[in-house]
């Protein structure tokens, strides 16, 4: 409101003798001639039983900031930035999941929104579990336009273990129907998961309710088949459990069993309990035959994310007959390679081999890549939305999309962008199938990465396994079930890919430390050891899968050195920029006498020890190193400051023993010379735009790779070289491997190495082909390896 109208008011209400209440009940006026009359604000209406939804929207924005949107009476809409205050935004901020608010914005800065202005003169305290909670005018009741919806600036740092709300909802009314499942009707069935076949149950008030068989289609089917995580539907045999129902009422009407006087059975009473004996699947079928209906039409288009998408009749209270002449709808699914029991099938069942998914913490999630010209690439989120979202999920093996995320949530990618403006029916084989737009630099950043979690079909592998003893539900001592018997794990030879395993199994993301003696956590339930020798790929789905000794057998059986992990929600992920290497390498012929430090550091080939000190020279190949941190979570060494070593030579302390291999190696990949990072001073050399730096190694200072940020290592430093002095001219391999041990946890190891083409004629050096370890097709890298090279750090 401007000063001088204020003033006017003011004025007015003292000449009325009213001018407080008036001051404290004054909202901003609207932009219409005819004022409206203002209210005093009060509490929101007591608060609904579910969970008020908010998200961000608007353009540009970053995933951690833009306008606040509320979904209510099933709407999504806004609220106004009258009175609007740092506390609101915290409240906000809080709900989505961030630890708290940075900023907020007025005057609609992230774009109008549509609909209704929800909230007007919203006005928090802080400290509110939502903003239902906050004083306002109350639902609906506002003076604005949407040229006034307001807008947060989050910190971009999650709460622990919080589930993201910042999604492309589905926007549909849940209320009608919100959890559906399978339930098998042969007893053997429930036994092996994932349930497939079986009768569709929707949840109702207390219990579970079937849904009337009676026009089903095949599209209702792939709909919820979606929705349990499985990507097909198959046909299901409807005359099996047509005779199931025509035995169940035979059953019911045949007359009472004959008893002899002498309370023995008759020979028919006995061959009918043989029967019933025979049949345990059927029997269950049976005792669960009264059906609930609760609905008697469903009329999808297949394309739908939840059953409640799709046009539903229910059934009438006072109804006569709830499915006349009908049967409880009953469907089944077939399962992605993943999931799948059979191998025989899973062979058969190939999924996309030019889609992939990256970067994230559970099964069925992460940034979407695309390959095309046999290098992997990312895709745009503008229009990103679920059905485009469930074609990459279904043709990847899994259920139609659960979220669709934008603002690169699982990470930034690092190679070119190759899709905008993805607009998919829902019903195409290929995110390849559907139309895009053309991508110019000015359209897209990675950034903008688009991102899924997909359905995925329940499993239960965390039933087996627990960890107990630590501070929180992410840490402590791994204990699992072997037969019917719970106990530890042995922690000799167990690293980071077995913790990772085991994070996953139990959906807490990435391992950020595997704990190899767990004594100071809380040992008063400690069980015997029942596992050992566990080795792991590091892509496995459950502990059970990896290699383990058949009898137990540890060196360190005590309680004490039990396996333990912390896990986290998010991961860093380094990856070197290769074209940098391409671009900055070269030969200097340096003098020994001017090598001591590096010398000292071990950065030089074993033959140097052996040459004439101060005299001669070394032949050294030298490059730069960018490495950038790509991930959701800083990179900081696993030792703490107490433990780092200080270098005089250099005049820093290093936080890593080893943090980087530089590697040449000859046409059967054999090394034939080497020169790595001995130890490492981390720190944040430069960042993206509106990122700031955390880590700087000067003073002692902290050291890692802040989100966003990158270590630049320039080609005239010391150590950022190999000594090739004993190389003979010829075609060579040049790799670069970070974090080599694993000794830091990423949540993608598979990007960790780079590789270059090397030709040296003795007396220069040509470097082409430079990639990281996952940035060309299988094809494209059998074609630039010709040997087996280094492929050991594969981890997710």
């Amino acid at each position: 409101m401007d000063k001088s109208r204020c003033k006017q008011q003011l004025a007015f209400s003292l000449l009325l003798g009213l001018w407080l209440p008036h001051c404290l009940t004054q909202t901003t006026p609207s932009n219409t001639a005819t004022s409206k009359p203002t209210t005093t604000p009060t509490p929101s209406p007591s608060p609904r039983p579910e969970r008020l939804k908010v998200r961000l929207s608007g353009y540009p924005r970053k995933h951690n900031e833009g306008r606040i949107e509320l979904f209510y009476k099933g709407e999504w809409g806004t609220i106004c930035d009258d009175d609007f205050t740092i506390a609101n935004a915290h409240v906000l901020c809080h709900h989505l999941g961030f630890v708290s608010a940075t900023g907020w914005t007025h005057s609609a800065k992230y774009g109008k929104g549509q609909g209704k202005i929800w909230l007007d003169n919203v006005q928090c305290h802080g400290g509110e579990k939502s903003i239902e909670f906050c004083k306002s005018r109350g639902w609906g009741n506002s003076d604005c336009t949407h040229d006034e919806d307001a807008g947060v600036v989050c910190k971009d740092e999650r709460i622990p273990g919080f589930v993201d709300s910042n999604v492309i909802d589905a926007q549909v009314d849940e209320n009608k129907v919100e959890e559906v499942r399978l339930r098998p009707v042969v007893g053997v069935a429930k036994k092996k998961l994932p349930i497939t076949e079986g009768v569709v149950e929707v949840k109702y008030k207390d219990g579970w309710a079937q849904i009337c068989d009676v026009g089903w289609t095949a599209k209702n089917t792939r709909v919820v088949c979606g929705m349990l995580g499985f990507p097909h539907e198959r046909k299901v045999n409807k005359n099996f459990y047509r005779r199931l129902k025509k035995r169940a009422a035979e059953k019911v009407s045949r007359p009472k069993v004959n008893v002899s006087a002498g309370g023995r059975q008759t020979p028919k009473a006995k061959a009918i309990n043989k029967s019933k004996q025979s049949s345990p699947g059927k029997r269950l079928y049976l005792e669960r035959q009264k059906n609930n209906f609760h609905l008697h039409s469903v009329a999808c288009t297949g394309t739908e994310v939840h059953l409640a998408a799709c046009p539903l009749e229910f059934n009438k209270p006072n109804a006569t007959s709830s499915c006349a002449g009908g049967m409880p709808a009953v469907i089944s699914c077939m399962p992605g390679p993943l999931f799948m029991q059979n191998s025989g099938l899973k062979k058969k069942l190939k999924i996309s081999s030019n889609v992939r998914l990256k970067g994230g913490a559970k099964v069925g999630e992460g940034r979407v890549e695309v390959l095309k010209d046999n290098v992997w690439g990312t895709v745009c989120d503008d229009r990103w939305n679920l059905l485009s979202a469930s074609v990459v999920c279904r043709e990847l093996g899994f259920g139609s999309a659960k979220e669709a995320l934008t603002g690169a949530r699982m990470g930034q990618g690092m190679g070119p962008i190759y899709m905008n403006e993805v607009k998919c029916l829902g019903q195409e084989r290929s995110i390849w199938d559907c139309p895009v737009k053309n991508i110019t630099s000015e359209n897209c950043q990675h950034s903008e990465d688009a991102a899924v979690r997909c359905n995925v079909p329940y499993m239960g592998l965390e039933t087996s396994i627990r960890i107990v003893g630590g501070r929180s539900s992410y840490e402590g001592r791994v204990e699992v079930q072997v037969g019917s018997k719970w106990g530890t794990v042995c922690s000799t030879g167990w690293t980071t890919k077995e913790a990772m395993v085991v994070c996953r199994q139990l959906g807490l993301g990435y391992s950020m430390h595997a704990i190899t003696e767990t004594w100071y956590w809380d040992s008063s339930n400690v069980t015997d050891m029942v596992m050992s020798g566990v080795k792991c790929m590091g892509n496995e789905m459950a502990l059970s899968q990896c290699q383990y000794h058949k009898t137990v057998s540890c060196q360190r059986a005590a309680a004490k050195f039990a396996a333990g992990v912390i896990c986290s929600e998010t991961a860093s992920d380094l990856v070197l920029n290769a074209s940098l290497v391409e671009q900055t390498v070269y030969i200097e012929d340096r003098p020994l006498h001017m090598l001591y430090c590096a010398a000292e550091e071990d950065c030089l080939s074993k033959s140097a020890a052996k040459a004439n000190w101060p005299y001669g020279h070394r032949r050294l190949l030298r490059f730069s190193s960018q490495i950038h941190n790509i991930g959701r979570a800083d990179f900081k060494p696993k030792a703490g400051r107490h433990s780092w070593v200080w270098h005089a030579c250099h005049g820093h302390y290093h936080s890593m023993d080893i943090f980087t291999h530089y590697d040449l190696l000859n046409a059967n990949g054999t090394k034939v010379a080497e020169g790595h990072k001995a130890s490492f001073c981390l720190e944040d050399t430069d960042c993206q735009e509106g990122i700031s730096k955390r880590y700087e190694c000067a003073n002692f200072g902290d050291q890692g790779i802040t989100v966003g940020c990158w270590d630049l290592y320039r080609h005239d430093i010391d150590c950022q070289w190999i000594d090739i002095t004993d190389i003979k001219p010829g075609n060579y391999i040049m790799q670069v491997v970070i974090n080599p041990n694993y000794e830091v946890a990423e949540s993608d190891f598979t990007n960790n190495a780079m590789k270059c083409n090397c030709k040296y004629d003795g007396h220069r050096i040509w470097f082409h082909n430079c990639h990281i370890g996952d940035a060309l097709s299988e094809e494209a890298e059998r074609r630039f390896e010709k040997y087996p090279g280094q492929l050991n750090n594969k981890i997710s």
